[in-house]
């Protein structure tokens, strides 16, 4: 496959010309980033915001242009726009330009993402425990709310107040359970929608990655949107993350998405570290008896199938929603109990996943 550089993409955006302004886009001065990840690309479009609705078939030009590129097999634009005068600002929000740099991760040593092809499978239920759970483990461990639009982490970690300013643009993320927390969240009152278009939202996460104090963290976890949208793609593309978990249910239809997701996720050429089955399975307090309400043995299929690991079955129960409710995650509520132990292992399994993969990167450079 032929490799993909910077020039190239450039090259490709010089073939789109701005109607309005009759220049291409890279002479106009609008290519704000260009960013590489094996045969997927990202790139940032600098426009005034008033424009960013209209603008939205000159993006789809673009990302065209650069998918028909020999070795591209997925390209992804957005659009932004800088703070300032007559462009900045819109009803009181600031606009600011994706500006990840790998200097800010580099005390982070593992990036994992938590996705789901729909919602409503436990997601961030799975975050929020298997992040405590790493915790446990003795890891410094940091959990970042992706999931703009229903921002959980805060209730279900216990977590109140609004992140503290550490100089010009830098803030402290909150704590809790040995987790280091960063959410919308935190930074909007809980029952106040957040009703931002795609520029807003990549902006907001881009600076909640790369403008927090982390600190050193042996892992990153990062509660990522539902399905296969703009924001989990370009999240995974422009953020270094060793691998991604998958939480989907026992139920056809569930699977169904989370077949999608890891199919997007496979297309971007991101590592999958495992899958992890919520609501696995009832087991009556009284007399033991296990029900499989949503199926049986449908993620570990799916496991098998793209050659995976299944990192764990979590078994339903209402005392994982009233904890997760109450701020107390289950593995810190009923250490003891099935749903802890679960979790647990899937946090183990996930560390030995993610450090052989770095022990073999290791080995290849040695023997290289």
């Amino acid at each position: 496959m032929a490799e993909v550089t910077e020039a190239a993409v450039l090259d490709a955006l010089r073939t789109v010309v701005d109607p309005s302004r009759g220049v291409d886009l890279v002479s106009a001065g609008m290519v704000e980033s260009v960013t590489i990840r094996g045969s997927n690309v990202g790139f940032a479009l600098q426009v005034d915001a008033h424009r960013g609705a209209a603008l939205e078939p000159l993006r789809q030009r673009a990302e065209r242009a650069v998918q028909a590129l020999p070795g591209v097999t997925s390209a992804t634009g957005i659009l932004t726009a800088h703070g300032g005068a007559g462009s900045g600002r819109r009803a009181g929000m600031a606009f600011e330009a994706p500006a990840a740099e790998p200097a800010a991760l580099a005390e982070i040593r593992h990036v994992v993402a938590v996705a789901s092809g729909k919602g409503g499978v436990g997601k961030s239920t799975t975050a929020a425990n298997l992040a405590v759970s790493l915790a446990l483990e003795g890891k410094a461990v940091g959990l970042l709310d992706a999931d703009v639009y229903g921002p959980s982490q805060p209730r279900m970690l216990g977590v109140t107040g609004r992140p503290k300013p550490l100089g010009r643009d830098t803030v402290a993320p909150l704590e809790n359970y040995g987790v280091k927390l960063i959410s919308m969240g935190l930074l909007a009152a809980e029952d106040t929608p957040i009703a931002w278009r795609g520029p807003m939202v990549q902006s907001a996460l881009t600076q909640m990655l790369t403008k927090v104090a982390w600190g050193r963290l042996d892992y990153l976890v990062i509660d990522l949107p539902p399905g296969t949208g703009d924001v989990p793609i370009t999240m995974i593309q422009q953020t270094p993350v060793d691998g991604v978990l998958v939480v989907c249910t026992p139920q056809d239809v569930a699977l169904l998405d989370a077949r999608k997701a890891i199919a997007m996720l496979q297309r971007a050429q991101v590592p999958i570290v495992g899958i992890i089955e919520n609501m696995s399975f009832y087991q009556c307090p009284d007399c033991g008896r296990v029900d499989h309400i949503f199926g049986e043995g449908g993620a570990a299929r799916e496991a098998e199938r793209h050659g995976v690991p299944l990192l764990g079955a979590i078994p339903l129960d209402v005392v994982v929603r009233e904890s997760g409710d109450a701020g107390t995650p289950i593995v810190v509520a009923r250490p003891d109990g099935p749903h802890a132990r679960a979790f647990r292992d899937a946090a183990r399994a996930l560390i030995r996943t993610v450090e052989a993969a770095d022990a073999g990167r290791v080995g290849e450079g040695g023997a290289a």
